[in-house]
């Protein structure tokens, strides 16, 4: 008598098909998608309500600002997952393998490095000023209250030094003490950190033009020449 052969249990995934992590910008998006409504809408009803050349003219501005507001609102994204970074940027796509990766950077905007010495910027990954400067208030608040042996989020509204009489209102300060693009950043870098030296987050860096968006808008930039030249 053979016993039955028990299925060997299945291995787990490779590393790269684990699911990318993505991260866009909420206020780019909002932002996009309201644009491109206004221009549709403007356009639409210049084909439709225009006189002579109008149409013509609508339909080449189309041709040209639709594409050009998906590429710059819409279409920015970073992807990463355990063996690469893909950056959409609104005219060419980047892929880096984190053994490709130098260093992340976070100054005026959000960049990779590569190892040749070249930087691309996430688009995606805006960086707002005005949430690292709360941050970093938020981060001095909470460094004070250590100080003084207050545990944090136990302090309620109260008086802090300032208003009437030298005291103001203040409520409980239960804000993030990190801007959420850093925190981003951060995510990033983590990833480097424990994948720059894996076997499978090796390759060469590629990078692809997005003739998707390239194509249209360069098509209609060149018929509004031609409609405005013709008078």
């Amino acid at each position: 008598m053979t016993t039955p052969d028990h299925p060997s249990p299945a291995s787990p995934p490779p590393a790269s098909a684990a699911k990318d992590r993505i991260y866009r910008s909420p206020l780019g998006l909002a932002g996009g998608a309201l644009l491109l409504l206004v221009v549709l809408w403007l356009g639409f009803d210049a084909l439709v309500k225009g006189h002579g050349r109008t149409p013509w003219l609508a339909l080449a501005g189309l041709i040209l600002i639709v594409p050009v507001v998906i590429a710059f609102t819409l279409r920015p994204a970073v992807f990463a997952n355990e063996d690469r970074l893909r950056v959409r940027n609104p005219l060419r796509v980047i892929t880096l393998p984190w053994g490709e990766v130098a260093s992340l950077r976070s100054g005026y905007s959000n960049e990779v490095v590569a190892r040749s010495g070249t930087k691309y910027q996430l688009w995606a990954v805006p960086v707002s000023l005005r949430a690292r400067k709360k941050a970093a208030r938020r981060q001095q608040r909470a460094a004070a209250d250590a100080a003084r042996g207050v545990t944090p989020g136990s302090r309620g509204g109260g008086l802090a030094p300032g208003g009437l009489g030298g005291f103001s209102l203040r409520g409980p300060d239960t804000g993030p003490t990190r801007a959420e693009t850093d925190k981003i950043v951060d995510d990033l870098r983590e990833l480097l950190e424990h994948r720059g030296e894996a076997e499978s987050a090796q390759g060469e860096v590629s990078v692809r033009w997005a003739y998707e968006v390239i194509a249209p808008a360069v098509a209609g930039a060149v018929l509004l020449v031609i409609l405005v030249a013709l008078g």
